[in-house]
């Protein structure tokens, strides 16, 4: 009695569900809770009408659906529910079947709704029941007591699907042989406009033609079309000829039809009926005209269950399992409202919840479609025999692991895979295993998600206290130096290496030994700003006080030489003008980095699965090698001078400490390039402050430590004599 698309969406979704091993369903949407729920060690899940009717609304398709608004209750869906708890009673109560094993339930209202319908089905799917009873359902085992259209019976779609009562492929059939039984050749046709009766009614028509009856008019109804469309189908059943009417149709919709055809006093016409609705009590209730007087039909055989009846009259199960339904089918089954919060009951009889069912004659005390409550009767036990029977192929797959279906065998058989990093699972006979977010990692078990360790250069790490010990040592060794030539600044050799630029040489390495320190604890803002233009700079103005110690040592060997007046072109005031020269154009190169997109605290989760990097992101990364390349520039243009000024007289050592200095930093820093590319983490940070140290120190030993040599422990060659190579000759 459900439209087959619904049925072809429910079977993809499952096999989806099953088969699919990454796929990660989201809900979306508001999700559904069950009306009526008991716990046990297996579920099995119930679909059931425990409303009717709703208010029409329009959707915009602008803006989420609204929900339904229910306004009736369905006093037979709360019979079929009834019936499945009496089965599941019984067998919670046998030693033979399923014995030490409780049989729970999570009942949904479908609201006789096909969207509705469908979107329970996919709650109970995700709820891993073990079968489902109801009218439509999605699950291993899908079993219907009251679906009769022929096309479920067509196991390449619905291989899933099962039921309790026939098909209408005989049915329909029958029913062509009952109107040519008695002689009724010229009739017409109603239906319901869905699978129940679409194909019923097809089956029918192409039976009735082959007996030689014709039809005159084929129409089709559902409980939702507007009033416009139930007055043309009155009127072309008004404006026929034939007298016989074929109706295939559901009890819902012949709800909707008798008020029609009831209000035009339509009375005088032979009905054929459907099993739908030919043996229902309430549709013979609601008959006051008369209008289906001599009805004939097909009905499902008779029944009889022991001690349902008695159960089924018994509400007080439902009372436990669902309170809020509970209160509205006890205010519809005696008549009456339950006072709340002082709120007026309007002149109607106040509920005291002692009413006597026997004192009532409605829908629900009814036992007429008793083969009904059979159907659903015995589905429950189909469900436990098969469960009790079943043979295990593969044990439970525990947490932290997923089922993965063996090819070539059947459902129940599968392996059990354990989830791949980063994946988890926390509950047993998963489908498949969920994805941890970024930030949090799988456990060793995969049954949980931890947060991911964060991993930066340190303090407290063995490497950040030695980075540290060496940038520290550096300063102190340089501020050592300071002070010995601070003390012995009138003394010749530090006057010949001109002073002003060796002091200012000193400062900025004393800022390169401490810059590297910026490189060590969590990254922030303002450190990742700091760490690469301080490092920039001060290493500029470091090259660029050694590039004019070099320009001096050219310029004195060329001065002593007859008629030269070359250092009159390159005296203090040009070698203080060139330092800075030099130094603004890297700190123009840094404001523009800064400006244009500054290097920022950056979290990579990419690098490595299980910990996260938080690391200075370069920003542009076209800044950051431009620092790099006007020191390299600086550095290289110093080693070429240094390099032709080597051949200079012996005692003066200047250029030749300079090219080595020199030769060590570009050799630092051209090793810097693809050991820093390929460092992973906090290594490539390392690998940075290495090379700031290595490249200070270089500088610091090669031009300063051999000067501090000859004042401390030589003080008998810092004589102006010696430095400018006028001493001893020397003996062959």
């Amino acid at each position: 009695m459900w439209p087959e698309q619904g049925w072809v969406l429910l079977q993809l979704l499952m096999v989806s569900l099953l088969q699919a091993e990454e796929l990660v369903c989201t809900q979306r949407g508001d999700g559904e809770n069950p009306k009526l729920s008991k716990n046990g060690d297996i579920i099995l899940g119930g679909i059931f009408s425990f409303h009717s009717n709703w208010k029409n609304k329009k959707d915009t398709f602008m803006h989420k659906p609204l929900l339904l608004f229910l306004c009736s209750l369905n006093f037979r869906g709360f019979q079929f529910a009834q019936a499945m708890l009496f089965a599941m009673e019984e067998i919670n109560n046998s030693t033979d079947l399923l014995p030490g094993i409780t049989l729970g339930y999570k009942m949904y209202d479908s609201c006789g709704s096909i969207a509705v319908g469908v979107k329970v089905a996919l709650a109970l799917t995700n709820a891993q029941v073990q079968a489902i009873m109801g009218e439509t359902s999605s699950s291993p085992w899908m079993i219907s007591h009251f679906a009769t259209c022929a096309c479920l019976s067509d196991k390449v779609k619905y291989p899933s699907f099962l039921r309790t009562i026939p098909s209408d492929y005989y049915q329909s059939r029958a029913l062509a042989q009952l109107v040519r039984y008695f002689g009724w050749t010229w009739v017409g046709a109603l239906r319901s406009n869905d699978d129940y009766g679409n194909n019923g009614m097809a089956t029918f028509i192409e039976t009735a033609e082959q007996l030689g009856i014709c039809l005159e008019y084929s129409e089709a109804l559902f409980r939702t079309d507007t009033p416009e469309n139930l007055r043309q189908i009155i009127d072309i059943i008004r404006d026929s000829t034939s007298k016989v009417i074929v109706a295939f149709v559901s009890h819902m919709d012949m709800d909707i039809l008798i008020h029609q055809l009831s209000y035009h006093n339509m009375t005088g016409y032979q009905w054929v009926g459907s099993e739908g609705w030919i043996s229902d009590s309430q549709i013979a209730a609601m008959d006051t005209h008369h209008i289906l007087d001599g009805a004939i039909g097909l009905s499902i055989p008779k029944a009889h269950v022991s001690g349902m009846k008695e159960f089924m009259l018994d509400v007080k199960p439902l009372n436990s399992s669902g309170n809020e339904l509970f209160t509205e089918f006890w205010e519809g089954l005696f008549n009456c409202k339950f006072k709340h919060n002082n709120v007026s009951l309007d002149n109607q009889k106040a509920c005291t919840g002692n009413e006597n069912l026997n004192e009532v004659h409605n829908s629900f005390t009814d036992m007429s479609l008793m083969p009904i409550f059979n159907n659903v009767y015995k589905g429950v036990y189909a469900v436990a025999h098969a469960l009790h029977n079943i043979l295990v192929c593969s044990e439970n797959c525990p947490p932290g692991t997923h089922k993965v279906l063996q090819k070539g065998k059947p459902v129940c058989c599968y392996d059990c895979i354990r989830c791949a990093e980063g994946e988890f699972s926390n509950i047993t006979d998963s489908i498949t295993c969920e994805r941890c977010p970024p930030e949090f990692w799988s456990n060793e078990k995969r049954d949980a998600c931890v947060k991911k360790e964060t991993e930066f250069l340190s303090y407290e790490e063995i490497m950040g206290c030695l980075l540290t010990a060496a940038s520290l040592f550096g300063t102190c060794m340089t501020c050592l130096v300071a002070c010995i030539f601070f003390r012995y600044r009138k003394t010749p050799i530090v006057r010949a290496n001109n002073a002003e630029l060796s002091f200012l040489l000193l400062f900025s390495l004393t800022l390169c030994f401490l810059c590297s320190l910026t490189f060590i604890g969590q990254p922030s803002e303002w450190s990742c700003m700091l760490r690469h233009t301080a490092f920039g700079i001060t290493f500029v103005l470091c090259i660029s006080c050694v590039l004019g110690k070099t320009i001096v040592v050219l310029m004195a060997f060329r001065a002593t030489l007859p008629g030269s007046n070359v250092m009159k072109w390159f005296g203090p005031v040009q070698q203080r003008l060139s330092v800075v020269g030099f130094t603004l154009i890297q700190v123009l190169i840094c404001i523009l980095w800064l400006t244009i997109s500054p290097p920022f605290p950056f979290r990579n989760f990419k690098q490595f699965n299980n910990k996260i990097i938080i690391e200075c992101a370069l920003g542009s990364a076209i800044g950051f090698w431009a620092v790099l390349a006007y020191i390299g520039l600086l550095a290289l243009l110093c080693f070429i001078l240094a390099f032709l000024a080597r051949k200079l007289p012996d005692n003066f050592n200047e250029a030749k400490f300079i090219t080595f200095s020199m030769l060590i930093f570009c050799a630092v820093w051209i090793t810097f390039i693809p050991a820093y590319v390929s460092s992973p983490g906090k290594f490539s940070v390392a690998v940075e402050i290495f090379a700031i140290l290595a490249s200070s120190f270089g500088l610091l030993m090669c031009i300063f430590i051999p000067k501090c040599y000859i004042i401390l422990l030589k003080p008998d060659k810092n004589t102006k004599k010696n430095i400018m190579g006028k001493g001893q000759p020397k003996t062959s």
